[in-house]
């Protein structure tokens, strides 16, 4: 159940689906890298302002699942702008910097958006445009990444299935009468 917290900005209701942090996995395959499955953590998050705030940070595994480097982390602020539209500008590790706009799905929570302006500073990889799709599936959230280069034009890169990470403190704040044993509690 997608809960709408009491002090979010009116404009991001539409964009609730996202709140909070996620973790799990994907995978990544792009002309001329190797392909590779990759763990993510991202948390979206707010403080009553009109925007919310994004984390990501993805590093590569290995076939156990165990860590081995990282890869990208990105960091930035998305908006809702007027009906159904969406604005995101985020920043990369690696010296690029995008914005980019697009729309809420009618009637379901899903976003795709589309990059409108790269700025890249002299050490940043080839890269010259993006498209993203973000979608609440199952209470899980999953997405799809493309990019293109001036050599490989548009093509999908990077997707994930993530899952929200739960914290128990939350659930013990509501457990106000539980006794001192919590033995009782069961019986």
């Amino acid at each position: 159940m997608i809960e709408i917290p009491s002090d979010l900005h009116p404009d991001l209701v539409p964009l609730v689906f996202l709140l909070g942090d996620w973790t799990g996995a994907g995978v990544a395959e792009f002309t001329g890298e190797e392909s590779m499955n990759f763990g993510q953590e991202v948390t979206f998050s707010h403080d009553g302002r009109d925007f919310l705030e994004y984390s990501s940070h993805t590093w590569q595994l290995d076939d156990k699942g165990e860590k081995v480097r990282p890869l990208e982390s990105e960091h930035g602020f998305w908006r809702v702008t007027g009906e159904r539209k969406v604005e995101a500008v985020l920043i990369r590790q690696d010296g690029v910097a995008e914005v980019w706009y697009g729309e809420l799905a009618e009637g379901k929570p899903r976003i795709e958006l589309v990059t409108d302006a790269i700025a890249r500073t002299p050490s940043a990889g080839a890269y010259t445009g993006g498209k993203r799709l973000y979608g609440y599936v199952n209470s899980d959230l999953m997405w799809v990444g493309e990019k293109a280069t001036p050599e490989v034009p548009l093509r999908p890169y990077m997707s994930a299935h993530l899952k929200k990470v739960v914290d128990p403190s939350t659930w013990a704040k509501d457990l106000k009468d539980l006794p001192d044993d919590g033995i009782a509690f069961f019986r």
